[in-house]
């Protein structure tokens, strides 16, 4: 047995309940294991049990056992699991330290004393297959969130680990890189490597994997094969369905596809025109809240805005998609005044942007920033929450209660934020950017570490609201559900802006930004259930 987990208990410091309460686990060597559950449910404490963090780093109280290879983890330091488990964080910033890329992924193989051709061969073999060469030479802490993403996971498959655990690593990367990702884990499981993923966005690697172990309180609640656990209800778990699955559950079959050829012949087609089409209609304001004529901006000296010329109507939703590090960002820093124009104009409701204030801002953009650790700092969810409102004077309970509700928060008002999973900080900056009552609301990947339930009152909110929104996404699926409109951006310009099928449709923009068809827009192609104008 390479990984055995037996009846833990774990309870971090300073919390009073079990974030671990009686959980077993056992791996096989060559295993390709996901774990899925709700937001908070143990996932990711699972996955510090696999290196010796806890308890070695975190502290607090562990009772049971966990070996692996048949040493127990309280007996052996965190640097001494290095060469056997490799352990990718669902916040990369958090592991990243070095001042260039190069360094960064260096590191671990000069710690373990490897030879230098030898750090050479696998720096450059894994800067090739996480596509990370361009960025060797620059400072991680200046990437996108999905360009450090795929530098930690360049730096943990450089160790060649026995072990790889990878904490949501789709959630920050482009389509594109996602899709890649998938590869490289479906082959180095092939040639040996373990593999024990946590994840929200099943959709993306269930049907390479071997097992699906759902957690929940703590505890492992279901463990078999995908196909099988998948047949059973899983709601109460709040688990995202892979989308296939979803949709033949919609069109009342049986059976759960994981991939769009399975779909087809279980015959999903049937009714793709009513779980397939994409969201109609935009704002029906004619006031413009953002308007960018020739907008650049520089960073470190590099472009990363070119020329953006952008208008947005009050009540429209618009997404931005594009391939990491393509500006999307960037482009939303400037709308609550985080970034200046360096070229070109900016207006937001008004407000010329090279001169506003965010104070004069604050209660107008309500901003959610991809990393949620970025923006929290009171000392619980109640206060965090409504200190925006309070601080603009538009404090209103029924609008608290009803995202206290929505949100799934009124568990966690007295918690402190810092001691929330990455799923319920994203939850509560929600809540906290919506408490203003904001005119125009900014959101950086929003659905990174939320579970089905939360992703269901996110689109829930977004679509009753009416509010003016923009959002950057990786999530094409949720893109396609809440907005009719998407820009995508590539090299800091604007090389498409229309509707999502019309963008899909059109392969060498598919091919510059780094995006893939949504399930939903596949299907729907497959099967002859496009419109003409859908199909561009």
């Amino acid at each position: 047995m390479l990984i055995d987990i037996e009846h833990v208990r774990y309870r971090y410091p300073v919390s009073e309940g079990w974030g671990l309460d009686d959980a077993s686990l056992q791996v096989e060597a060559g295993e390709y294991v996901v774990l899925a559950g709700a937001s908070g449910s143990g996932k990711s404490t699972l996955l510090r049990l696999l290196n010796g963090l806890i308890p070695h780093f975190y502290g607090g109280e562990l009772q049971g056992r966990v070996r692996i290879d048949g040493t127990d983890t309280v007996d052996r330091p965190v640097h001494a699991w290095l060469p056997f488990t490799g352990l990718v964080f669902q916040n990369p910033k958090a592991q990243l330290f070095a001042s260039s890329v190069e360094r960064e992924v260096a590191y671990g193989l000069e710690s373990l004393g490897l030879a230098r051709d030898e750090i050479r061969a696998r720096l450059d073999w894994a800067a090739e297959v996480a596509q990370i060469g361009p960025l060797l030479g620059r400072a991680p802490h200046l990437l996108s969130g999905g360009e450090q993403q795929r530098v930690v996971v360049a730096a943990m498959l450089a160790l060649r680990p026995r072990v790889l655990a990878l904490d949501e690593p789709f959630t920050n990367l482009d389509p594109e890189a996602a899709y890649q990702l998938r590869s490289i884990m479906r082959d180095i499981q092939r040639e040996g490597t373990t593999l024990i993923v946590a994840e929200h966005k099943l959709s993306e690697m269930l049907a390479d994997a071997t097992r699906l172990v759902v957690v929940a309180g703590g505890r492992i609640a279901l463990d078999g094969s995908p196909r099988d656990i998948l047949r059973q209800d899983l709601a109460p778990y709040r688990i995202n369905l892979p989308t296939f699955a979803r949709f033949a559950r919609a069109c009342g079959l049986s059976g759960s596809p994981l991939t769009l050829d399975e779909a087809v012949q279980m015959g999903v087609h049937a009714q793709a025109d009513q779980v397939a089409q994409p969201v109609n209609g935009e704002g029906s304001g004619s006031r413009p809240v953002i308007e960018a004529e020739g907008l650049g901006h520089d960073l470190a000296g590099r472009p990363v805005l070119r020329d953006i010329n952008l208008r947005v109507l009050s009540g429209d939703t618009v997404a931005l998609v594009g391939r990491n590090g393509s500006g999307k960002t960037t482009l939303l820093k400037h709308l609550n005044g985080l970034r200046r124009p360096a070229r070109g104009r900016l207006s937001v409701l008004g407000h010329d942007m090279r001169k506003a204030r965010m104070a004069d801002l604050a209660a107008q953009v309500g901003y959610v920033f991809q990393n949620p650790n970025d923006q929290l700092f009171k000392l619980t969810v109640r206060e965090e929450i409504e200190v925006g409102a309070r601080a603009t004077r538009r404090f209103d309970s029924r609008l608290l209660d009803a995202l206290y509700d929505n949100f799934d928060l009124r568990s966690l008002l007295d918690c402190s934020p810092f001691r929330l999973s990455e799923g319920q900080k994203k939850r509560v900056a929600f809540a906290s950017a919506l408490a203003v009552h904001p005119e125009l609301l900014v959101l950086d990947e929003p659905t990174v570490g939320q579970d089905a339930a939360s992703h269901d009152a996110l689109v829930r909110w977004l679509r009753e609201s009416h509010q003016t929104t923009i959002i950057a996404t990786h999530d094409l699926e949720f893109a396609q559900e809440v907005a009719p409109r998407w820009i995508a951006l590539a090299g800091g310009e604007t090389v498409a802006d229309g509707a999502p099928a019309c963008l899909m449709s059109d392969a060498r923009v598919m091919s510059i930004a780094g995006l893939r068809p949504t399930a939903r827009f596949q299907l729907a192609a497959q099967t002859g259930h496009l419109t003409g104008a859908e199909a561009g």
